[in-house]
């Protein structure tokens, strides 16, 4: 009886540990690389990311190819604005976002997959601790994210839909906040399109 009671506890102990989706930092800036090989497109950028006003911006190196461009990337959603700014030409593009905001973090509704160690768990402060996420929207979407535990920085993710495709994202060098607010405001070539 002792041995069932005491394995029912276990059981109980390791249920109420599963972890429950976190909330990841509202704004941010760090570096990103997005992959997707279909398209055979890799871009790394110096990235700004803002929930909260859900707006980003990135100074893309975009390799589309066998061709090299260099951008500046502002997407305001809120005002369903995107400028382009080509880095080489400075030709300015202002259009609509080619994709809804979407915010970088664990949806609600995620499903738990494991959790590791990235890096030396052996040696102090060689690792991090890793939460991997997965969810399906109703629209069949998939979306998979890794994030650090317990701050919940994402590091990287996965989206793949029909309409979409299917797109890679590393983070790195992530710093919390926003240290210039004025990362923000369209370019100065493209003010006034």
């Amino acid at each position: 009886m002792f041995k069932i009671a005491l394995l029912l506890g276990f059981a109980a102990v390791s249920w109420a540990q599963v972890p429950v989706p976190c909330e990841s930092p509202k704004q941010w800036e760090g570096r990103r690389v997005a992959t997707d090989e279909m398209k055979q497109f890799q871009e790394i950028s110096k990235y700004s990311y803002d929930a909260t006003n859900m707006r980003t911006r990135a100074i893309e190196e975009r390799e589309v190819g066998k061709e090299r461009d260099y951008y500046d990337v502002l997407h305001l959603y809120k005002e369903n604005k995107e400028y382009r700014l080509n880095l080489k030409t400075k030709q300015c593009n202002v259009s609509t976002p080619r994709h809804p905001f979407f915010e970088t973090g664990v949806p609600k509704g995620s499903k738990f997959l494991f959790e590791a160690e990235a890096g030396a768990a052996q040696i102090p402060l060689e690792h991090l601790t890793v939460q991997n996420w997965d969810i399906t929207f109703d629209d069949g979407a998939r979306y998979a994210i890794a994030v650090t535990s317990p701050d919940c920085v994402p590091i990287f993710a996965a989206y793949y839909s029909k309409s979409f495709g299917f797109l890679i994202e590393n983070f790195f060098d992530i710093r919390g906040g926003i240290s210039d607010p004025s990362v923000f405001e369209p370019p100065e070539e493209c003010r006034g399109l």
